[in-house]
């Protein structure tokens, strides 16, 4: 388990401690293109474009903390045939071409047809407007930055290619294009940390909840993380050789970031009683040694036990230590939903949480659905303290202890459900919506108020008829286009649903 060293947030005007996982860094690979006849055509014009490149990876190197990898110019089909096996070694993430100037499509044919890794053109103009009472050949061509894009599309078509994503803009004071540069960027974070995840499962789906049931060697073949099937005694047996002084370091850390209020309408929650805390601590201090010994990156479970066992005990109250796990940048979902823990994960890594969350009553007279779960969340995107109260019992499930209520921030929200259809496909279903403030239900579970356009049961039903799974991740903004481009370039189905 990886870590950065703690940092501050401050909620209702308490700071209160997060620590986050070290972030792993994108492999981004730079190539310009441009054509060969022009350098002895136009002194000096090579070197202005290479200052342009230059330009554009300290764009790049802003936009986010990626690795990035310069591979220089190619203006002839020879260097493009020569940049073949090297953008193959490199293990990239994704690879900008840069749209230096007019090049033939002989500089790119090749690449396309021969790379599978994500490429975007980017075609980026140095200046605003060209001036036209002093213009010149050689200013247009410095200009020429999106000439080659629709010869480029075209080529991409015959070389049984999908189109690539294209940036358009200009290469100075353009804050749209910078925003699509490090939307890029962090997609490629999406990518990379999809390649190398390791993603835990204990035990099963809980019975009869068959739309939740994954077969862990199609995530892989589809997503690319390793399951690693795991045992719940490798947490339990870590339970019982918590010592003392671990369990009273995370009770503090517990204390300092949840808020514990008096129980307020439901008769099976409480304030959080000394026994759960305790609890919660121990098992969070054996769930953390867990996953760093496993070196996970995320974990979907489900277990039972036998009534009274130390194995039931544990199982049933990794609430809260996967709640501040999940919110440190390790996504953890309850009832051993593989796909939601997957769709955490695409959340997270963009930066905008993710959090899990399923649909609750709806309020048909403010028009909105409450969105929530029993269980772990995502306590880094909460409105305010995240609160913890003893629930007697967890509804549905075994056991009991301390439950996890808060929620998320207030404004826009995006919505992932990673389905499985028929044919074994997987499909993207996304919609965005908004969170707004007003009272929750105090059950010691998350929800958040979803309000959804053209109106909530008209957005429901369409939802339902993608197909979606009863779970879904949630997270903050609105980023479905963005998930959209990360499933395309994974080759999985997806639909937005329509709010119009």
């Amino acid at each position: 388990m990886n870590l950065n060293k703690a940092a501050d947030t401050l909620l209702d005007n308490h700071v209160v401690t997060l620590r986050h996982r070290q972030r792993s860094r994108p492999r981004i690979g730079v190539f310009g293109v441009g054509y060969f006849k022009y350098w002895d055509q136009f002194d000096g014009l090579l070197d202005d474009l290479m200052e342009k490149q230059k330009v554009f990876k300290e764009i790049l190197n802003q936009a986010g903390d990626v690795e990035l990898i310069d591979f220089g110019l190619v203006d002839d089909a020879s260097k493009a045939y020569a940049l073949v096996p090297k953008l193959k070694a490199a293990n990239l993430d994704l690879i900008f071409c840069d749209m230096l100037t007019y090049a033939t499509s002989s500089t790119f044919g090749i690449i396309i047809k021969s790379i599978d890794t994500p490429i975007v053109l980017v075609a980026l103009q140095p200046d605003k407007a060209l001036d036209y009472e002093n213009a010149s050949t050689y200013l247009q061509l410095y200009n020429d930055d999106i000439c080659s894009l629709p010869e480029f599309a075209g080529v991409a078509v015959r070389m049984g290619k999908k189109i690539p994503e294209i940036i358009i803009g200009t290469l100075h004071d353009d804050p749209s294009a910078e925003a699509e540069i490090e939307e890029y960027c962090r997609i490629a974070t999406v990518l990379h940390d999809l390649k190398t995840a390791r993603i835990g499962h204990i035990g099963h789906p809980i019975e009869s909840m068959l739309d939740m049931h994954s077969d862990s060697t199609m995530l892989t073949a589809h997503f690319s993380p390793h399951v690693v099937q795991c045992e719940a005694h490798e947490i339990v047996s870590k339970f019982r050789l918590a010592s003392d002084e671990e369990i009273r370091t995370v009770k503090d850390r517990i204390l300092d970031f949840f808020d514990t209020p008096d129980p307020v309408s439901d008769p099976i929650s409480e304030k959080l009683k000394d026994a759960d805390l305790h609890i919660a601590a121990q098992v969070t201090v054996a769930l953390e040694k867990f996953v760093e010994e496993k070196n996970l990156d995320g974990l979907a479970y489900y277990y039972d036990g036998e009534d009274g066992s130390d194995t039931r005990v544990v199982m049933s109250n990794l609430i809260v230590g996967n709640s501040l796990l999940t919110g440190a940048g390790f996504p953890m979902c309850g009832e051993s939903d593989l796909k939601t823990c997957v769709a955490m994960l695409i959340m997270e890594r963009l930066g905008i949480g993710g959090s899990f969350a399923e649909f609750h009553p709806v309020d048909f007279k403010e028009g909105f659905v409450l969105v929530g779960h029993d269980g772990p969340h995502n306590i880094a995107i909460a409105e305010g303290r995240p609160v913890l109260r003893s629930l007697k019992k967890y509804h549905g499930k075994p056991g009991f202890g301390a439950g996890v209520e808060f929620q998320i921030k207030e404004g826009p929200i995006t919505m992932l459900s990673i389905s499985s259809t028929y044919d074994g496909k997987f499909k993207f279903v996304l919609a965005e919506g908004e969170s707004l403030k007003g009272p929750i239900p105090p059950t010691g579970n998350t929800n958040t108020r979803g309000f959804f356009k053209p109106d909530v049961r008209t957005f429901l039903k369409r939802w339902m008829k993608e197909g979606p799974t009863h779970h879904f991740a949630l997270g903050i903004g609105h980023h479905a286009a963005t998930i959209q481009k990360i499933a395309g370039y994974l080759n999985i189905d997806s639909v937005i649903v329509s709010q119009a």
